[in-house]
């Protein structure tokens, strides 16, 4: 607990709010199948840490925060449930199509006390705005997830996509219809994992 704490600079209160989601997602586990079975084995590393690790990628002046295909909350709540000791300000929504998990979603924001926004639809049915921040991750490609941003970007718009060890060939795939500025950062979970950092987005002329 004190290394989390320290690590990611949090107080006793968030750390345990965070484990309230973690004893609340191994209950809901047993009902609806929210994250695969075998990542419950070592579920404060894979989902709790694997999002705790994305803050630091928020610039501290961002005010709103739009996730993709949220499931059971990665990496959205952990951020919200940060950003409420950290930057109360920012405002987080979280973008989920299956019933059962918005539902769950809902479960999370009651038991933490958050003023999130949960939107049970399709990402493109939502209606377009511009965001500071945009997260999601294991959705989709990034050639995909960059179709996806397009009518919630503006020029100063971050997006945090955590990807596994195919990282490389999305970009490359991606780089045939986008042009966008990309950093890429080891995962502290994975050693095969990596965290893109992206910014000015353009589609290409002539690109899908």
């Amino acid at each position: 607990m004190q290394n989390f704490m320290e690590k990611y600079n949090v107080s006793r209160e968030t750390f345990e709010l965070l484990k309230a989601y973690e004893a609340s997602l191994v209950e809901w586990q047993k009902k609806f199948n929210l994250v695969s079975n075998s990542s419950l084995e070592d579920c404060w590393n894979r989902h709790f840490v694997d999002s705790a690790q994305l803050f630091k990628f928020i610039p501290k002046e961002a005010q709103t925060l739009l996730d993709f295909g949220s499931g059971a909350g990665f990496p959205a709540m952990v951020l919200a449930i940060m950003a409420k000791e950290k930057t109360p300000y920012l405002k987080v929504s979280l973008v989920e199509s299956i019933a059962k998990k918005t539902l769950y979603l809902n479960e999370v924001k009651k038991i933490c006390r958050l003023d999130v926004e949960i939107l049970n639809q399709r990402i493109e049915s939502l209606l377009a705005k511009k965001v500071d921040v945009i997260t999601s991750r294991a959705m989709a490609s990034l050639k995909e997830l960059l179709k996806y941003t397009q009518a919630f970007c503006s020029d100063k718009t971050v997006c945090i996509f955590p990807k596994g060890k195919k990282y490389a060939e999305e970009i490359e795939e991606a780089k045939k219809d986008w042009n966008f500025d990309c950093q890429v950062f080891d995962s502290e979970t994975s050693d095969e994992g990596k965290i893109l950092v992206i910014k000015h987005i353009l589609k290409k002329k002539g690109g899908k």
